[in-house]
């Protein structure tokens, strides 16, 4: 008898993008764009403002018109019918009903849902919107109603979180607080993608895909990115990546890649 080892199967990536690339107008916001997303990761999208982040995510949820490549989440083409309730996609702007209080919102998204009757405690609770439960979402802060929109994507344990620019206007206590609720979601299996235009979050994640000019630029971890660029902070990192992108032999730029 042949003894054979166990064959080891690997799991399916909860996210896989091949050869993206989004056409809007006479720009390539997305510029033929791969990479694949292990599932329960929390993974940072970083890059300055308008270098694709949104159109990126956009794309994975199946809201954006594509011009070529696939995107496929937890095994289904983006936008598939069967995906409405395992993603949860946060926005840059407040997704909730300005005229409702928070509770009533969540109550609202909860039914649409079929999520469990403890789930907008749940949310509340994560979020630290308890005390505003019975506040009009009209009359909240911006950083309130950004929570407020993230409780509604948590409401029914999505196992994909997309959220674009979540800590945006936040004061550091609350920022800390919701990357340990990100990281408490990765742990129990949660896939998250948070976009950000603040480099210093780097360090909050356990992957990086850095953006500039649609293009990803690096795809690594906090520290293989620090390690492999030479640098000590991850702005510095950005930098160096995108200097030695632009800048061949002798500082010549490259044909077709890049802008200094």
């Amino acid at each position: 008898m042949i003894n054979r080892a166990p064959v080891v199967v690997a799991a399916a990536p909860a996210v896989c993008v091949e050869h993206l690339t989004v056409v809007r107008g006479r720009t390539r916001a997305v510029d033929d764009v791969s990479f694949e997303l292990t599932a329960g990761t929390l993974v940072g999208l970083l890059g300055p403002s308008g270098c694709g982040k949104t159109t990126l995510m956009r794309s994975l949820v199946g809201t954006q018109v594509v011009s070529s490549g696939t995107v496929t989440l937890l095994g289904e083409l983006a936008g598939s019918p069967g995906l409405r309730d395992r993603v949860g996609y946060v926005t840059q702007a407040p997704s909730v009903y300005g005229d409702l209080t928070v509770r009533e919102n969540l109550s609202y998204f909860a039914t649409i849902l079929g999520a469990s009757s403890g789930a907008v405690e749940r949310v509340l609770a994560d979020v630290d919107l308890r005390h505003h439960a019975r506040s009009m979402v009209g009359r909240l802060s911006g950083g309130e109603r950004a929570r407020a929109s993230l409780a509604t994507a948590l409401l029914g344990s999505p196992s994909l979180l997309v959220l674009d620019e979540p800590t945006v206007g936040l004061d550091p206590l609350l920022r800390r607080s919701l990357w340990s609720l990100f990281r408490r979601l990765a742990a129990v299996g949660t896939t998250l993608l948070v976009s950000s235009h603040v480099m210093d979050e780097a360090a909050r994640c356990e992957r990086l895909l850095l953006m500039r000019d649609g293009r990803i630029v690096a795809n690594d971890t906090p520290e293989g990115l620090l390690s492999s660029t030479a640098t000590e902070d991850f702005e510095s990192a950005f930098v160096a990546l995108i200097e030695g992108e632009v800048l061949g032999e002798g500082g010549i730029s490259r044909a077709g890649e890049g802008k200094p």
